[in-house]
């Protein structure tokens, strides 16, 4: 899992984006306990059932700029591209199951 807590740039994250068939963002900031505790569990998720797809944490609060760009006003936000094209967006309330469940069909188009 490569875990970076801000973009530098939107051309970085879009470079990313392109170069990824499949990317997790998740949009936090330190200041939200619940998004503290769900982005490990999400973390160990992708890591054991979805390896395939690049993890990336996005500090709403270094870069607003790109939590505008996709609409992220909640925190935590979920957000899974696939071959560029967000897929799944998860806000605020979701289970880890939820996210599972939600990527399960896209990730097995994708890779298998």
């Amino acid at each position: 899992m490569n875990i970076e807590n801000t973009f530098s740039s939107q051309e970085k994250l879009d470079k990313i984006l392109i170069k990824h068939k499949a990317v997790l963002l998740y949009f936090r900031t330190n200041s939200c306990v619940v998004g503290e505790t769900v982005e490990p569990k999400v973390n160990k998720l992708i890591d054991t059932l979805f390896p395939k797809i690049e993890s990336f944490s996005v500090d709403m609060n270094i870069s607003p700029d790109i939590a505008a760009k996709y609409f992220v006003f909640v925190e935590p936000t979920i957000l899974v591209f696939f071959n560029g094209n967000e897929t799944i967006r998860k806000s605020r309330n979701f289970s880890v199951f939820e996210i599972e469940e939600a990527i399960k069909r896209p990730y097995q188009f994708i890779f298998e």
